[in-house]
């Protein structure tokens, strides 16, 4: 149900009513990530649907993160919730700029795909709109990307987003 934005359901009279789509929006602060969080954006704020923004950091880090934390004093869990947290908090401030009204975040830490999918079972969302950049490594061929684990098993429609760009990922970028 993307249509008009408005999902019909019944109460418990069993007459209809309207209300605004959930809206599930994962992102890992990539060009690609944030395009679809501004996809989402312009879908709810019509409707006065409501958007959750999930960041989920994944399990592995590298060794140069282990000793970027040290060097500030912190874990790398509290290094990256710090980081995670502090993103969070501009897009959050730039969905409600944009007109969306009560938009929340969370930061969770696994593995991106079986996060994303446990929110959206339990969160019942209407629909997930994430990122794609469309390439990947050699884990992404043999498993499928996190989109594609997010469209194969989701609960509900997922639009994906994709963003040509030398650099999805501003630490994917070219050295100049």
């Amino acid at each position: 149900m993307i249509g008009d934005g408005l999902d019909k359901r019944s109460d418990q009279t069993g007459r209809s009513r309207a209300r605004g789509s959930r809206i599930l929006v994962p992102v890992d602060f990539s060009v690609c990530s944030l395009a679809a969080l501004s996809h989402a954006a312009a879908m709810a704020r019509p409707s006065r649907g409501s958007i959750d923004v999930l960041h989920v950091w994944p399990l592995a880090h590298p060794l140069a993160l282990e000793a970027l934390a040290a060097s500030a004093g912190m874990t790398v869990v509290e290094l990256a919730e710090s980081e995670a947290a502090e993103a969070l908090a501009a897009v959050m401030a730039d969905l409600e700029d944009r007109g969306v009204a009560g938009p929340r975040g969370r930061v969770e830490c696994g593995e991106p795909a079986d996060v994303i999918l446990r929110a959206a079972r339990d969160g019942g969302y209407d629909l997930i709109v994430m990122g794609t950049h469309g390439h990947g490594g050699l884990a992404d061929r043999v498993r499928g990307s996190v989109a594609e684990q997010v469209i194969r098993r989701a609960p509900c429609p997922v639009l994906t987003i994709r963003v040509d760009t030398p650099a999805a990922r501003p630490d994917e970028a070219e050295p100049s």
